[in-house]
């Protein structure tokens, strides 16, 4: 296919996603089948675009002056892939292309943005969410909003029970792997463009001999700040998938025990596969039919809470969640926290450690929910992000993104990662 026909394709998934209202990974792959003669670099680069209008989704409309499928898709041709108006122009005229630009297209096209946009519009995130942002970070909020409108690299956490990073920077050459930033497991893989394919690291042999997983950097970060060590008794009660259950066991080095629990048995489910592939023996999965179970296997070293959030720290993966995102939702989100955290601190043995983690950069499901806690539990002491940082990884600790001394929160914008916040606290005793 040529640009003109990828442009279309675009048009038409978005035009999917917006009228019924389905996730853009659902669209796409339906697009897809129904398009058998599309290559899968014709579907990378439809994707691309799909994606691109959708991360900058208020920017582009702002643009425009309009915020439908087809205005979204040649903003995002001038504003992200740095086409010319008149490329663009050609382009549009083409067999199969999206037919000739009007004059007002042409011309907000070609006008400049305005200095002083909205913090949402320049921050491309909801505008009922912009106060959050703005408590946050103050001034810096569109600038953090916008990072997290950027595309994203692909992530991997070396399996230490496995390989060593050499190893798999090796395995992965021919994709530009190269050392990631703060974990000393992390590998990346730069984000492709529109004529780059993604790379599918899950098909090569080292992934299947479990010598990695796909794991944002600041994920692995979270992961180590709960200082486990091997012998150590452990729950991770919001386990979904298993991501942080295997770095968590690979740091206890299959030594003491490691309970994986998740209230969404849909979500658990993949755990058992990745648990054998990595070469983990001291997990026990206890899955949310058996939550009294869970109970009884405490009190806990550490229980880790990767707790459900708005998911505002992933928008450059899965831009379409930040606009399908409610109030109802968000405020659904800090009443799970709450209880989860609640869970936790009856899970935790006198003398133990929280580490309560999300992926999400807005104070409300973050400082404001630690507080709240602590105002509850006068027995919790918050540990200086710092402390764990020294022992666990080492190295000059990076400035929280909020300015916390206490907790940590990584942003894209400050420290190349998705959004993450970490505290971790001591039960006293």
């Amino acid at each position: 296919m040529r640009l003109a026909g990828r442009v279309s394709a675009a048009i038409d998934v978005l035009t999917d996603i917006f009228e019924r209202h389905r996730p853009s990974s659902e669209a796409l792959k339906d697009w897809g089948k129904a398009h058998r003669f599309a290559g899968s670099t014709d579907r990378h680069a439809i994707g691309t675009l799909v994606y691109d209008a959708l991360r900058r989704r208020n920017s582009l409309a702002f643009r425009m002056a309009n915020d439908a499928p087809r205005a979204l898709a040649l903003a995002g041709l001038r504003d992200v892939w740095g086409l010319s108006v008149d490329a663009i122009a050609a382009m549009a005229e083409e067999q199969h292309g999206p037919g000739a630009l009007t004059a007002e297209e042409r011309k907000s096209l070609t006008c400049e943005l305005p200095a002083g946009l909205p913090m949402h519009v320049a921050g491309d995130v909801p505008e009922w969410l912009a106060p959050s942002y703005e408590k946050a970070f103050g001034p810096r909020a569109a600038e953090e909003g916008a990072a997290l409108a950027q595309r994203a690299p692909v992530d991997l956490r070396v399996n230490s029970l496995k390989a060593e990073r050499g190893q798999v920077l090796s395995a992965l050459e021919r994709f530009g792997a190269a050392e990631g930033p703060w974990s000393p497991l992390a590998v990346r893989i730069a984000a492709p463009g529109p004529d780059t394919r993604n790379a599918n690291v899950e098909v090569e042999p080292a992934h299947g001999m479990g010598w990695f997983e796909v794991q944002d950097a600041g994920s692995q970060v979270a992961a180590l700040l709960s200082g486990v060590q091997p012998g150590m008794s452990v729950a991770d009660i919001c386990a979904g998938a298993g991501g942080k259950t295997l770095a968590l066991a690979a740091m206890m080095k299959n030594e003491g025990r490691l309970v994986a629990h998740d209230l969404d048995r849909f979500r658990l489910r993949p755990i058992f596969e990745r648990l054998t592939r990595a070469g983990v023996t001291n997990c026990e999965v206890i899955s949310a039919q058996d939550k009294g179970k869970l109970e009884a296997a405490g009190p806990f070293d550490c229980v880790v809470i990767d707790a459900p959030c708005s998911g505002s720290g992933s928008w450059r993966r899965k831009p379409d969640a930040k606009w399908r995102l409610t109030p109802k939702q968000f405020a659904q989100r800090i009443k799970d926290q709450a209880q989860v955290l609640e869970m936790g601190f009856q899970l935790a043995k006198p003398g133990g450690t929280i580490l309560y983690i999300t992926c999400s950069v807005l104070p409300d499901e973050n400082t404001e929910q630690i507080a709240a806690f602590l105002s509850l539990h006068k027995e919790m002491r918050i540990v200086p992000y710092k402390e764990h940082w020294d022992r666990m990884i080492g190295g000059e600790a990076p400035v929280s993104a909020d300015g916390s001394a206490e907790t940590l929160l990584l942003t894209p914008a400050r420290h190349d990662t998705d959004g993450f916040f970490m505290a971790v606290m001591t039960k006293g005793g």
